[in-house]
């Protein structure tokens, strides 16, 4: 079967099943910025972008808070997309302890596969990856609004994207040819690539998948990773299927959290530290395994 044929087949099964739980773009590595040192408390906003629109949608935010408000300094964004039937609330296992590292994470709740939508269709994954840079733009006008409690802490020069299953997808199509240097990163987990997706200019990508992954079969990431023209690594998680490892506690959880995390701060703090640690966070016998072809 044909990588095409193939992803198409996938997206018909992640209907029947749900997934609920850069540097090269800008000519070279980003600066380094100072890491955040110690886990910040984590805070909590929502929104809905364009709530009178033909595509209204609600925004989850988690932000590096102190005390009643954001935490000081300006911290890069990971726009996290969820999968089929899921919800950005289902994920924060994984996505308040990326902003309790020092991000801020923004998860729509995309307006046709959530949980809970009134008119469900697959077919609009489509077009998520044009609805999670409407997020990005929207970000990027907040950072200026005055009042805005985000306002001054987004560093919107410095965007990561991720997301799981029909997320990964969504992830990899928000590269398409000619995207913004704002996006510097991708973690596409339980997906694989979409029509127009991974084109230039290239970012760091990092893909992880079960090995068992009866949904989205491993061959899918792995396909989207060959394809992938810049840096890239791929963390398998063994033995694994769609998604377990994203529940903390999970077998797993513990290598997929370190590896994003470190890549994290690679690709959008620019600390080199966190490059020479990744191999580190991600290998464990039994549990994981990890290739790549970074940049050292």
């Amino acid at each position: 079967m044909g990588v095409k044929r193939l992803v198409a087949a996938v997206l018909a099964a992640l209907l029947l099943a749900g997934c609920a739980p850069a540097t090269a773009a800008t000519g070279g590595p980003p600066p380094v910025r100072p890491v955040p040192e110690g886990p910040y408390a984590v805070g909590v906003r929502t929104f809905t972008l364009d709530p009178g629109s033909a595509r209204p949608l609600p925004v989850t935010v988690w932000y590096p808070a102190e005390g009643a408000g954001v935490a000081d300094g300006r911290f890069p964004v990971v726009v996290y997309s969820h999968g089929l039937h899921s919800l950005p609330g289902l994920h924060a296992g994984l996505t308040t302890r990326w902003a309790a590292a020092g991000f801020v994470v923004a998860a729509p709740a995309y307006p046709h596969t959530r949980r809970g939508t009134a008119r469900f269709s697959r077919a609009d994954v489509r077009h998520q990856p044009a609805d999670a840079w409407r997020v990005i733009r929207h970000l990027v006008r907040l950072e200026t609004r005055r009042g805005d409690p985000l306002a001054g802490h987004l560093d919107v020069a410095r965007f990561a994207a991720a997301g799981h299953s029909a997320g990964g997808f969504t992830t990899a199509g928000m590269f398409a040819s000619g995207h913004s240097a704002r996006l510097r990163a991708g973690i596409v987990i339980a997906g694989g690539g979409m029509a127009g997706g991974l084109a230039d200019p290239v970012a760091p990508l990092l893909f992880v998948h079960g090995t068992a992954d009866r949904i989205v079969p491993l061959g899918v990431g792995r396909a989207a990773y060959d394809r992938a023209t810049g840096p890239a690594a791929f963390l398998s998680v063994l033995g694994q299927g769609h998604g377990e490892y994203l529940a903390p506690g999970g077998r797993g959880f513990d290598q997929v959290l370190a590896t994003t995390t470190e890549f994290l701060r690679w690709t959008l703090y620019g600390d080199p530290a966190a490059r020479r640690r990744l191999t580190g966070a991600a290998l464990s016998p039994g549990v994981t395994a990890f290739e790549h072809r970074l940049n050292t």
